[in-house]
């Protein structure tokens, strides 16, 4: 078996890998014979698939931590309000966490949600259609105080 693994050994063949140096490692000591590449894969593929498994366990780390909410119309909208919100200074940027003015950020925004307001016309809930009426007639608002 000795002899079979270092037929395995050439892996300059291996287009997918991004870190080559860590792969060879691993597999000179794991890897098949070369005549089943295809069973090699399969072992690969569950490895992969533990280490999403252990990442997305409770209390891991940060980014298990954050439950993102559903997406749907309402979600989206409410993020590109909060978006507009950021950009004219009324909440804190998530990024930086200070409350900074980007005006022709905030213009953007806002007219790309109008946008999809006249897009969708016809094609939204009376729930839908009339919280998108309600941002946009908010965001504006604001636009324009803070327009000066």
């Amino acid at each position: 078996m000795a002899e079979e693994k270092k037929d395995f050994v050439v892996k300059d063949r291996r287009i997918f890998s991004e870190d080559r140096s860590e792969e060879k490692d691993d597999s000179a000591s794991e890897s098949p014979p070369k005549a089943s590449t295809e069973t090699a894969a399969e072992e690969e593929k569950p490895v992969e698939e533990d280490k999403g498994k252990e990442t997305a366990g409770a209390g891991q780390g940060k980014p298990e931590e954050i439950k993102l909410p559903e997406i749907n119309f309402p979600t989206f909208i409410f993020s590109l309000n909060s978006s507009a919100l950021a950009h004219l200074g009324v909440i804190e940027d998530p990024a930086t966490g200070q409350k900074e003015r980007n005006l022709p950020m905030a213009k953007q925004t806002i007219d790309i949600l109008g946008m999809i307001e006249e897009k969708t016309k016809g094609n939204l809930t009376a729930d839908e259609a009339s919280m998108l009426k309600h941002i946009l007639y908010e965001l504006r608002m604001i636009y324009v105080k803070e327009k000066g």
